[in-house]
C-alpha cells in the first residue's frame, strides 16, 4: 500500500486549494479527514507536531463505554460509546480487540455487601442492555477462586467474587496514524509538523491558513499559505490557541484535566485480562491491563484538574504514589516506585463548564460530550468527546462542512475498513520465514501492511531492537519510510510504544535507533548523536518529573 510522503504533502499544500483544512491530527483531525475525503472532498490535515502526539496517544488504549457514565446518568453517551466500539471492532480488526474485564468484589468473612454486589450488577445489565452485548458476550458473576485465577496476586483475605464483562482495546497512536493514512489513501494531503499560524481571510471569512512546516529537517522552510473553503479546528487540548488566530476569541472552551498510567514488569502484576480495582478514598476506580505481546502491564488512570503547560504534562510522584497505592490495597504484589518502567501523562479536551460553574478536582465529572460549532468568520471548531467516539464527532463536523459548502454529501464511514484491515474472506497474508509470534504482532499492528515492513528486511533487520520488546529493527526503518517518522520521539513513542513500555531499555536502544533511521533521514554522526541526546533528556526529564530514577539498577 501507499507510503506517507511528506516532501510531496508539503508540494501540494502550496499548490492546490482545498475543500477543507484540519488543523489538528489526532484521532478527532484524522477522523474528519477520512470522513470528508471519504464523501468527495478534497481535504488537508495538518499538525504543529507528530500525528497523535498529544492525547491521541497518551489514553488508556481502551476502546469502551465507560460503567462510570451510567452512574452519573450519562446513557446516551454510553450508548453512543458502545455502538462507535463496535464500528472500530468491525473497521479495524487488526487494530482494536475484545478484551474481558475483571471487576472483583471484596468483603467481610465471605460475604459482600449486597448493596454493593446489586449496584454492580444493576451497572452491568444496563451496560449489556445499552449496547455492551454487541461484542458476542453478557456480563457473568464469577466465584473467588475464578477471580483470583485472572489476577493471582489479589488478596485472597478479602475477596468474595467478581464480575466478568467485556470492553475492547487499541493502541491509540497506531489508530490515529492509520486515520490519517486512510485519508491519504483517499486523495487527502496529510503532513506532520507543519504548524498554523495565522488564518488567510476574504471579506471576513477564514478562507485558509499560513502554515510553516517545522520539522526537525525543516530549518530553512518558507511559510506556506494553503487555501480552503472551510477550516477546521480539531486541535484538541489545543483548540482554544487556534481559535486564538482568530479575532474576538478569547474565552476559553477547554478545560484540560490530565490522566496519567505507568507501566510495570508482567511478573510483578500478572493478569491474563484487564481489571476494575477500586480506590477506596476517593470513589473512584483504575484500570489494570495487560500488554501481552510486550510482558508488561499498565495502571491508570488518574483524572485531575490541570493548569499547567499543554505541551508538558508530566506525571508526578503523587500520581506514581496513587497507583501503586491502589493497587496495592488489594494485592499482594507490594509495588514499589522500583518496579515501575515507563510513565505517560495526557491532557482530556474536556468541555469549558456552562457560565461561571466551579470546577473542582473531580474532573471525572465532567461530561465527556463533544461539541461542533462555527465560528463568526466561519471556522467550524469541534471540542470534547473521547477517543471511542471519534468516528461520530468526524462525521457531525463534516457534516457541518458540507453544509457550508452547500453539498449533500451522506457520511460512509460506519461500515468503512480503515487502512490494512483485513476482508473477512481476504484474512492476513503469511509472512515468510517469520515464527508465529512474529507474525502475530505484525499483524496486529500493521494489517494487509505486515509483509511490507519485511520487503526489503535482511536477517539483522528482523531482530528486535529492544530486548525486552517485540518491535523488530525493520519497523524502525518502516516507520520513516512508509508512516512520515521524522525523529526518535516519533519511533520509540508513537510508532512504536516502546518509551512508555520500557523507558530505560528505550534509552539504551536510542543510539543504535539513530543509527538505523539516521541514513534515511540525512543525519550524519553529529546530528544522530544530538538527536539521541534530544531523545534521552525527554525521557530523563519524564522519569525525573515522576520521582524515578533515570537509570535502572541491576
Amino acid at each position: 500500500m501507499s507510503a506517507l510522503d511528506r516532501a510531496s504533502a508539503l508540494q501540494r499544500l502550496a499548490a492546490e486549494e482545498f475543500d477543507v483544512l484540519v488543523v489538528g491530527a489526532g484521532m478527532t483531525g484524522g477522523g474528519i479527514a477520512l470522513d470528508a475525503a471519504a464523501r468527495g472532498l478534497s481535504v488537508a490535515l495538518i499538525d504543529k507536531e507528530d500525528f497523535a502526539s498529544g492525547t491521541s496517544s497518551k489514553s488508556s488504549k481502551l476502546v469502551h463505554g465507560g460503567l462510570r457514565y451510567l452512574q452519573q446518568r450519562e446513557f446516551r453517551l454510553v450508548y453512543e460509546n458502545l455502538y462507535e466500539r463496535q464500528r472500530l471492532l468491525e473497521n479495524a480488526p487488526h487494530l482494536v480487540t475484545a478484551l474481558p474485564f475483571l471487576i472483583p468484589l471484596f468483603g467481610k468473612d465471605g460475604i459482600v455487601s449486597k448493596t454493593v454486589a446489586r449496584s454492580y450488577a444493576t451497572v452491568l445489565w444496563m451496560y449489556d442492555a445499552t449496547g455492551g452485548i454487541r461484542i458476542g458476550h453478557r456480563h457473568k458473576r464469577i466465584n473467588a477462586e475464578e477471580s483470583h485465577s485472572h489476577l493471582p496476586t489479589l488478596r485472597t483475605d478479602r475477596l468474595v467474587a467478581g464480575f466478568l464483562y467485556y470492553d475492547a482495546r487499541g493502541d491509540d497512536a497506531r489508530i490515529a496514524l492509520t486515520l490519517a493514512r486512510s485519508a491519504a489513501d483517499r486523495g487527502g494531503v496529510v503532513a506532520n509538523y507543519v504548524k498554523a499560524s495565522s488564518f488567510l481571510t476574504t471579506n471576513g471569512k477564514v478562507t485558509g491558513a499560513t502554515v510553516q512546516p517545522c520539522g526537525p529537517n525543516d530549518h530553512d522552510a518558507a511559510p506556506i499559505d494553503v487555501r480552503a473553503k472551510v477550516v477546521v479546528n480539531a486541535a484538541g487540548v489545543w483548540a482554544d490557541e487556534v481559535r486564538g488566530l482568530e479575532a474576538n476569541q478569547d474565552r476559553p472552551s477547554i478545560k484540560p484535566a490530565k490522566g496519567v498510567h505507568i507501566s510495570v514488569p508482567y511478573d510483578r502484576l500478572p493478569c491474563d485480562i484487564a481489571s476494575v480495582i477500586p480506590v477506596i478514598k476517593d470513589k473512584r476506580s483504575i484500570f489494570v491491563v495487560p500488554w501481552p505481546e510486550a510482558n508488561f502491564v499498565y495502571l491508570g488512570t488518574t483524572d485531575t484538574s490541570y493548569e499547567g503547560d499543554l505541551d508538558t504534562p508530566r506525571c508526578t510522584p503523587e500520581d506514581v504514589d496513587y497507583l501503586l497505592s491502589a493497587v496495592n490495597a488489594v494485592t499482594t504484589s507490594n509495588l514499589t516506585t522500583a518496579d515501575v518502567t515507563g510513565v505517560w501523562a495526557g491532557l482530556r479536551p474536556l468541555l469549558q463548564p456552562e457560565g461561571d460553574r466551579h470546577v473542582s478536582e473531580r474532573t471525572a465529572d465532567l461530561s465527556r460530550r463533544h461539541k461542533v460549532a462555527t465560528t463568526t468568520s466561519g471556522v467550524v471548531t469541534v471540542t470534547g468527546g473521547k477517543w471511542t467516539t471519534y468516528r461520530k464527532m468526524a462525521e457531525d463536523a463534516v457534516d457541518v462542512v458540507v453544509g457550508h459548502l452547500g453539498r449533500k454529501l451522506n457520511c460512509p464511514t460506519k461500515k468503512l475498513p480503515l487502512h490494512g484491515a483485513p476482508s473477512s474472506k481476504q484474512g492476513l497474508a503469511a509472512i515468510a520465514g517469520v515464527d508465529r509470534a512474529t507474525a502475530t504482532h505484525l499483524a496486529q499492528r500493521y494489517g494487509l501492511d505486515a509483509s511490507e515492513v519485511f520487503e526489503d528486511a535482511d536477517h539483522k533487520m528482523r531482530k528486535p531492537l529492544i530486548e525486552s520488546l517485540p518491535y523488530l529493527r525493520a519497523e524502525a526503518i518502516y516507520a520513516v519510510t512508509h508512516e512520515m517518522a521524522q525523529n526518535l520521539d516519533d519511533v520509540l513513542l508513537r510508532r512504536m510504544r516502546a518509551g512508555i513500555q520500557d523507558a530505560y531499555g528505550t534509552i539504551d536502544a536510542a543510539p543504535k535507533t539513530a543509527k538505523l533511521i539516521g541514513p534515511l533521514l540525512g543525519w550524519d554522526a553529529d546530528r544522530q548523536a544530538a538527536e539521541v541526546a534530544n531523545f534521552v533528556a525527554l525521557l530523563h526529564e519524564e522519569l525525573t518529573a515522576a520521582g524515578l530514577p533515570t537509570t535502572k539498577e541491576a
